[in-house]
C-alpha cells in the first residue's frame, strides 16, 4: 500500500477548524503522516492541531508562499509516495473523502487529483455557482491529447483539495516557489507536458468556497494576471483563459436568472473588476511596485518578486 502523508498551510483558521479536525477524524483512510504548516498564528490553531497528534512546523507569516511552502512540506515528507493536501476552509464532506481521491492512483498514469469543492451551506448564490461551474458531478481524467477539448481547463487543479504521486511530483520539478498563486496549475501543466494525466474526482468532496467582496475579486484576479504574465507557456500550450471566461460569464447569467436575478448587476460589475483586475495583473511589471502591492491579494509575495 502507498504511503501517503498529508499537509495542511493553516493561519489562524478560527472556529471553523474545529470542525474541520472533527471531520478529518472520522476518516476511513487516515494518512501515515499529517503536517501542518502553520504561519505563526495568534489562535490556538497550531495547539489543537498537536493535541490531535498532528505533527506542526511553525514558520515566519512573511516566509509563507504557495509553492515554496508546499513544497517545504513536500521535503518534510520525503518517504511517502503520495501526498495530499488540503486548507483549513475545505471541510471533508464524507468519510471516505480521502479514500476516494486516493482511488485515482491506481491509474499508473495520474500524476495529481482533486477532487470536489461544494459551496459551503450558507454560500451566496455567486459563490455557489463558482463551484458548481468549476466542479462537475462528473469524474474526469485529462491529458495532453484532450487540450483542444478542455483548453486552459486542462490545467485545472485546487490545492484545497488534491494530491500528487510524489515521484512525479518531483519529475516535474516540484512546486515553483516564485510564484503568486496557482502552483498547482503550474504543476499539472509540467506533468501533462510530460505525458502524467490529471484526474478530477467528483465523488471525493469538501465543502469550500469564498463570498467575495468587490475589491478581493479585483486583487485576486490581478494575482492571477501576475501568474499568467510569468506562465505564458500555459497559454500557448493550452489555451487562452479569456475562452474560459466568457464561458464562465454566459454560465454565471444563466444561474442567477433562475436563482437570484436581482444579483445579476452585482455579477456583471464583479466580471468588470475581474477583467480589470487580469489585465493590470498581466501588465503589472509596468505599474510602480507599491502600486502592484496595494492591487494584490497576496502582498507579502511583493517582498520578494522580481522587479
Amino acid at each position: 500500500m502507498n504511503k501517503v502523508g498529508l499537509i495542511v498551510p493553516t493561519l489562524n483558521a478560527g472556529s471553523l477548524w474545529v470542525s474541520w479536525l472533527k471531520a478529518f477524524d472520522q476518516q476511513t483512510r487516515k494518512p501515515d503522516c499529517v503536517l501542518v504548516i502553520d504561519s505563526s498564528s495568534s489562535d490556538d490553531t497550531a495547539a489543537l492541531a498537536r493535541a490531535y497528534g498532528f505533527e506542526v512546523k511553525v514558520i515566519p507569516k512573511p516566509e509563507f508562499n504557495h509553492g515554496g511552502t508546499r513544497q517545504l512540506g513536500v521535503n518534510i515528507l520525503s518517504a511517502m509516495d503520495i501526498v495530499v493536501f488540503l486548507t483549513q476552509d475545505a471541510l471533508l464532506a464524507g468519510p471516505d473523502a480521502i479514500e476516494r481521491l486516493l482511488a485515482a492512483f491506481d491509474d499508473p498514469q495520474v500524476g495529481a487529483a482533486y477532487g470536489r469543492q461544494l459551496p459551503h451551506r450558507d454560500a451566496g448564490p455567486i459563490a455557489a455557482h463558482a463551484r458548481l461551474f468549476n466542479y462537475p458531478a462528473e469524474s474526469q481524467l485529462r491529458g495532453i491529447e484532450d487540450r483542444m477539448r478542455f483548453g486552459i481547463k486542462s490545467v485545472f487543479i485546487s490545492n484545497s483539495f488534491a494530491a500528487y504521486r510524489c515521484s512525479t511530483l518531483m519529475q516535474v520539478g516540484g512546486f515553483p516557489a516564485g510564484t503568486i498563486m496557482n502552483e498547482d496549475t503550474y504543476v499539472a501543466g509540467r506533468m501533462l507536458v510530460a505525458g502524467w494525466k490529471v484526474a478530477y474526482r467528483a465523488d471525493a468532496q469538501v465543502f469550500h468556497s469564498h463570498d467575495y467582496g468587490f475589491l478581493d475579486e479585483f486583487r485576486r484576479y490581478f494575482d492571477i494576471g501576475v501568474f499568467h504574465n510569468y506562465t505564458a507557456w500555459l497559454q500557448q500550450t493550452f489555451g487562452r483563459a479569456s475562452g474560459e471566461g466568457l464561458r464562465f460569464v454566459r454560465s454565471e447569467i444563466r444561474y442567477l436568472l433562475k436563482h437570484a436575478p436581482w444579483l445579476i448587476p452585482s455579477a456583471l460589475l464583479r466580471t468588470g473588476l475581474k477583467w480589470l483586475g487580469f489585465k493590470l495583473g498581466v501588465l503589472h511589471l509596468g505599474l510602480p511596485r507599491a502600486m502592484r502591492r496595494c492591487f494584490s491579494l497576496h502582498k507579502t509575495y511583493w517582498l520578494r518578486a522580481p522587479t
